[in-house]
């Protein structure tokens, strides 16, 4: 198992630096793909980015995974850690393009279930830019001081405008 990427513990939850309102203003995603509740910590020098999701008992998935015993889907994970660096590459400008999008997962590993009534904690680090073409991320989730998955993930810019992402042929 990897070793925790912070000490998340130190930050204050009930009061996020970036709460729901916020997470809005930078990230896109609405209704049941919204994923993120708020971003706790920000660390610009070393590109470290702490947030959570509030799992609740409404999630769009737990009607049908699974029936009479909800579980958080891994993809579902995965989105929730996405948009937590998703979020970190919007609001500092540190990719370029008008969203962030997958390009690939690598290493991921999912450790324990995750139920509605859980606080799933989020942290993300990003491990490798290359400006206006991809960023490199590691990250994982934890449930009450249990890391419940972990991952690497490859974040690639994506233009409204397909021609505005097109590189200059000169």
């Amino acid at each position: 198992m990897p070793q925790p990427l912070c000490d998340y513990s130190q930050f204050n939850f009930d009061q996020p630096m970036f709460d729901l309102e916020e997470v809005r203003k930078v990230n896109p995603q609405r209704y049941e793909m919204e994923q993120l509740s708020g971003v706790v910590h920000v660390d610009t020098e070393s590109w470290l980015i702490v947030g959570f999701k509030d799992v609740t008992h409404d999630e769009f998935w737990i009607r049908g995974h699974m029936p009479d015993y909800p579980l958080m889907p891994g993809i579902v994970l995965c989105e929730c850690a996405a948009q937590l660096a998703g979020f970190l590459a919007r609001k500092y400008k540190i990719l370029g393009g008008d969203y962030l999008g997958f390009g690939g997962m690598n290493e991921v590993r999912f450790r324990a279930p995750v139920y509605p009534g859980c606080r799933l904690v989020l942290v993300a680090q990003l491990t490798k830019l290359r400006k206006n073409r991809l960023a490199e991320y590691s990250f994982q989730g934890f449930v009450e001081g249990k890391m419940v998955f972990s991952g690497d993930m490859i974040g690639v810019p994506i233009h409204r405008d397909p021609a505005a992402g097109e590189a200059d042929p000169a």
